[in-house]
């Protein structure tokens, strides 16, 4: 297993536990299986530097802003080199040959993408039938696969993990939390919150879980089918890190049952009748009762009545 990482939003909560709530470094440094030292070294880099401490979301590298800028930044140089082999075969090549012409400059790229990127930029070859829109028509759903069809077990750890969103009021506005749970302890493996609902969001959910997890290549992403999820930059991610991506059929709440009942959960035991004041107090509060308490010592009926890292220890091998 690589070295674990944590992204900014984890870090500073971490600190917060130690300078806010007056927790000893090593008491919380146990309870979030974090070296003592990794942990006294943020407290310093935030006493140091404040809120400009953990520049890029504590580790540039896996900041899904800069996966996003990243693939921004592909595609931009794909469109130029789309627009120029267009130009030069006078608007005689589609997707296909374009691809084929970028493979011969040594540029590996998914034909898809170069026919979604050519579509952007209007250009359709000499003849095509995708050129003339039928605005009488709606377009056919992209059919996604529901691969657990309501089995909610697995044989190991970091096999299947189940996604959703939910939403926490507070009289400062409202917090949106994404979590990612490993069906086979029950584990929130990744968490991210936000007051504003974009595709970031869940894309922080999951690269927190895989950094800190290293889950093999085919583990199974299954949620609903809301447009953080199934959209490009999303999907990209899941590509990138050889996740597979599983979706619910549309407006059935049991095919993701795992998520309702960890938000059921987490609902009635905190958020429910707690009225808190402000987003930064519902994040606080929230990381709290995931990290300290429901990963960490929380009793599952369905996990012989122990904690998930409980359940892990004692069964995975």
């Amino acid at each position: 297993m690589g070295r674990k990482v944590y992204d900014r939003q984890f870090k500073m909560a971490a600190v917060q536990l130690v300078l806010e709530e007056n927790l000893f470094v090593k008491e919380v440094a146990k309870e979030l299986s974090i070296h003592p030292n990794t942990l006294y070294r943020w407290v310093s880099e935030y006493e140091e530097y404040g809120e400009s401490a953990f520049p890029g979301r504590g580790s540039a590298l896996y900041n899904s802003q800069y996966e996003m800028k990243k693939l921004k930044r592909e595609n931009e140089v794909l469109r130029a080199e789309i627009q120029e082999i267009f130009k030069e075969h006078k608007g005689r090549y589609g997707s296909l040959r374009v691809t084929k012409v970028l493979e011969k400059k040594g540029i590996k790229v998914n034909r898809k993408r170069v026919g979604k990127l050519m579509r952007q930029m209007n250009l359709y070859a000499k003849g095509s039938r995708y050129r003339y829109k039928r605005y009488n028509k709606k377009s056919p759903s992209i059919e996604r696969p529901n691969l657990l069809n309501q089995v909610f077990h697995t044989d190991g750890r970091n096999k299947i993990w189940v996604g959703d969103i939910t939403y926490i009021p507070t009289q400062k506005g409202t917090l949106y939390l994404a979590v990612f749970v490993d069906m086979y302890s029950r584990k929130v493996s990744g968490q991210s919150m936000s007051t504003r609902m974009k595709d970031s969001l869940v894309i922080d959910a999951f690269l927190q879980g895989y950094n800190k997890e290293h889950p093999p290549t085919g583990l199974i992403i299954h949620t609903d089918q809301g447009s953080q999820y199934t959209g490009s930059n999303f999907q990209a991610i899941l590509k990138k890190y050889g996740a597979v991506s599983s979706v619910s059929r549309k407006g059935n709440p049991y095919d993701n049952a795992l998520m309702e009942s960890f938000y059921k959960t987490i609902k009635r035991e905190l958020i429910h009748g707690a009225k808190f004041t402000t987003p930064e107090q519902a994040r606080k509060e929230v990381f709290k009762y995931i990290e300290l308490y429901y990963n960490t010592k929380r009793m599952h009926s369905s996990l012989h009545y122990l904690s998930p890292i409980e359940y892990e220890k004692a069964y995975s091998s």
